[in-house]
């Protein structure tokens, strides 16, 4: 399984054929979805879910399906046909790849900010996305999709993260709000020299990774 990293939380999987982008947002060059056969959205914020970048592409593509929760579901009006709302405890298989769904709510922001719904794909038991909530992996991954930066998380909850999800290495993603020094120093305490201890492979703008 291949992936590669498109602005800030959005990964694109390739695998036996198939092609799967998760959470392109408004970060997110739309040139990520080109060719892609499924898109699995994991919350409704637009960093994560960009509505209408995401009608031209299903406009394009005739078969383009959407796998997300209910909540972003219900706002895809009009082409619900094409949309299937999933949530914790639900399987499903992408061209081979078997993806099962975990989790149901976005970490906390703030208290006066209501939460909203948020679910986690784990592909072929090997690659792990939390969207943003820090979600465990119900089992031992190979990899895991970490959510490095965000106004919902500070580092020390990061570092006692990675040691709970025991994945062989970590990809940081939802990096936009970072600066290069910023990023420079969350991944030295994640990493294998600071407390974090975990294995990092950060990727740039369209860089890939073989996993699993």
């Amino acid at each position: 399984m291949r992936i590669t990293k498109f602005g800030h939380a959005c990964v694109r999987l390739e695998h036996g054929g198939t092609t799967v982008v998760v959470d392109p947002g408004s970060f997110t060059d739309p040139a990520a979805l080109a060719g892609a056969d499924a898109v699995l959205i994991t919350h409704e914020h637009i960093d994560h879910f960009e509505e209408a970048g995401l009608r031209v592409a299903l406009e394009a593509d005739p078969e383009l399906r959407v796998w997300t929760n209910t909540d972003v579901a219900g706002k895809l009006d009009g082409v619900a046909r094409r949309v299937t709302a999933v949530g914790e405890g639900d399987a499903f298989d992408l061209g081979g790849i078997p993806v099962s769904v975990h989790g149901e709510w976005h970490a906390v922001i703030h208290p006066d900010i209501p939460r909203v719904r948020n679910i986690g794909f784990l592909f072929g038991g090997r690659l792990f996305h939390p969207g943003d909530a820090l979600l465990v992996p119900p089992g031992p991954v190979d990899t895991l999709l970490l959510p490095i930066a965000a106004p919902w998380t500070k580092v020390g909850e990061l570092v006692d993260y990675v040691r709970e999800a025991g994945a062989r290495q970590a990809v940081p993603v939802h990096d936009a709000v970072l600066s290069p020094v910023g990023l420079a120093v969350h991944t030295r305490l994640l990493g294998p020299g600071g407390p974090g201890g975990a294995e990092l492979r950060t990727l740039g703008e369209g860089e890939s990774l073989d996993v699993g």
